[in-house]
């Protein structure tokens, strides 16, 4: 293939520039949904992967219901954990770094003439240890603290930025219901999860003292067992299982009436979830790229019509077949590879927008990138053949006659 033929076909799209852009309309579209659902797919894995990450490496959860109920649906025949399972869990278990007891509520948060509703969690430092959470102001709870239940607390980013705005929130009180709390410590930044809850809109107390002035029970409502390195969290979890069972006297035969989950897991079914929901977008986006191709088969075959008396004439002074059956299917390719290079700054622009707007990684795939620009010359070459085979097959003497 000549570049004079390119030329050619160039110089025929030109000709009719407003009606080759609109031929290469759905193959733009196309282009771009493919990569702006396929990019913002990734960034959605990509932000749960880093928000599982932020919970805590090797994290078991354990929480009272049995596993088809979830959490949060807890049947009422089923015992609520206590202090002594998760201690339990420490010493019986090898494998076990650290289990954290936690009770949590939501509850308005008094300072002065302000108010906030955040969520307000009992536990201790191994809650901390456990989540690979770390303070930027003041400092964990005493050993005191946690054995006497004393109203001390730790702020989260956004419970502290409501409360104190930008000032030092050491040493002050607020009032939770009748309890006053003195903050003790400011924990570092989480950001919003992929559930979409604010994790630093929270207020740590020690869990002794949540459950005497706060929930007045002794109950648990959750406790994370952070897995140590150099152990299986699969073999942590049988572990767990077995003495929970052993614990809450569940009977061979007998379902368990509570739960063990990995974060893996979450991980892995929020991911799945995810990959399905962007495979499926960018399988309706990709129909668009047939759309497109059909229009340039449509427009194509116009241009044939059009053009019967030149083609006509170039097979007169001696053009092959061949000759006259590539330039048409140049001009078909150069219709879509120019769609699939503006499909491709759309795409990525409107997945940068996305991306912002959602508040997700921005991360384009240079594969898909490449895949999509590939797709959009083949649906050139495929839809664009048989208009460039009837233009080249057109006896010379007809053409010539037609008016």
């Amino acid at each position: 293939m000549s570049m004079d033929t390119v030329r050619l076909a160039i110089r025929s799209i030109l000709r009719n520039a407003l009606r080759s852009f609109l031929t290469v309309l759905g193959v733009v579209i196309g282009v771009a949904a493919v990569i702006a659902m396929v990019t913002v797919g990734q960034g959605s894995t990509d932000q749960v992967t880093a928000d599982i990450s932020k919970l805590g490496s090797n994290l078991l959860m354990i929480w009272p219901e049995a596993p088809s109920h979830g959490p949060g649906a807890r049947s009422s025949s089923a015992p609520t954990l206590l202090l002594k399972d998760a201690d339990a869990m420490e010493q019986q278990i090898r494998g076990v770094r650290v289990a954290a007891p936690t009770v949590a509520t939501r509850m308005t948060v008094i300072v002065g003439n302000q108010n906030h509703i955040a969520q307000v969690q009992g536990t201790d430092n191994r809650y901390l240890s456990g989540s690979d959470w770390k303070l930027v102001l003041g400092r964990e709870f005493h050993e005191s603290e946690l054995r006497a239940g004393a109203a001390s607390c730790l702020l989260g980013k956004t419970a502290r930025e409501a409360l104190f705005g930008a000032g030092d929130p050491l040493g002050s009180s607020i009032r939770l219901q009748q309890v006053s709390c003195r903050v003790v410590g400011v924990l570092e930044e989480k950001g919003v999860s992929s559930f979409g809850n604010d994790q630093d809109n929270l207020i740590l107390l020690p869990i002794r003292a949540f459950q005497r002035r706060i929930s007045g029970t002794q109950d648990v409502n959750m406790i994370y067992a952070s897995v140590a390195d150099g152990y299986s969290t699969e073999k942590v979890k049988a572990d767990i299982e077995r003495l929970m069972r052993e614990r809450r006297h569940v009977q061979p035969g007998e379902e368990d009436n509570f739960s063990v989950m990995d974060m893996k897991q979450i991980s892995s079914m929020l991911t799945g979830i995810t990959t399905v929901l962007t495979g499926l977008l960018s399988g309706v986006a990709a129909v668009s790229l047939l759309v497109g191709g059909i229009g340039i088969m449509n427009i194509m075959l116009v241009s044939v019509t059009e053009r019967t008396r030149e083609i006509g004439i170039r097979l007169a002074v001696g053009a092959t077949e061949q000759q006259v059956l590539v330039q048409f299917l140049v001009e078909a390719v150069v219709l879509s590879l120019f769609g699939g290079l503006l499909g491709i700054v759309l795409g990525l622009g409107l997945a940068f927008a996305g991306s912002s707007v959602l508040r997700i990684p921005f991360t384009p795939d240079v594969g898909v990138v490449l895949l999509a620009f590939a797709f959009s010359a083949c649906v050139g070459i495929v839809f664009g053949f048989f208009p460039a085979r009837r233009a080249a097959r057109m006896d010379p003497i007809e053409a010539l006659r037609y008016q």
